[in-house]
């Protein structure tokens, strides 16, 4: 069964949906993170049920982390047969890699997976489909220049979470 609910937060209201722990009886696995206006957001669908509960722990650690409080989940992630690819997951679990407060490029992120040259553009395509924006972050990936570049959630927002991070370019 796929639940859902919303969480305030300094991004706007986030969108969080899961499934059913596979290791945690009763817990919830996050199988997605959107905010409001977000390029290919979750949007509920009529047989989701809406259980605020079945996030109470998710939702304690993005209030940490928005407080300053926290500087790495510890969430289960849901296979929701997302279609995802297996180059999507390499590069999902290099994001997860990028320490707090610090950013990479998108070619450094295709050097650790093993695409160099094309493949930084295919990097940048996955790190778009990412469903799990925050607790998976791929807000931490910037241009080669430095400059910010693409965030499905809005740049105004990856600034907002890199600045929170102490991570902000000049």
């Amino acid at each position: 069964m796929t639940v859902y609910a919303t969480v305030d937060s300094p991004l706007g209201e986030l969108l969080l949906v899961g499934e059913e722990s596979a290791t945690a009886p009763g817990g919830t696995a996050l199988a997605s993170l959107s905010v409001p206006g977000q390029k290919g957001a979750a949007v509920v669908q009529e047989d989701w049920r809406q259980d605020a509960r079945a996030f109470e722990e998710i939702a304690g650690q993005l209030r940490a982390y928005f407080a300053g409080e926290m500087t790495r989940f510890s969430i289960e992630y849901a296979e929701r047969g997302c279609g995802s690819t297996e180059f999507q997951r390499r590069v999902w679990q290099a994001l997860e890699e990028i320490p707090y407060g610090e950013t990479v490029t998108y070619g450094q992120i295709a050097g650790r997976i093993g695409s160099t040259g094309a493949g930084v553009r295919a990097v940048g395509t996955a790190i778009g489909r990412n469903p799990l924006l925050v607790v998976r972050p791929c807000h931490r990936v910037i241009g080669a220049d430095g400059a910010l570049r693409g965030y499905a959630g809005g740049l105004e927002r990856k600034e907002r979470l890199l600045g929170l991070e102490g991570a902000l370019v000049s």
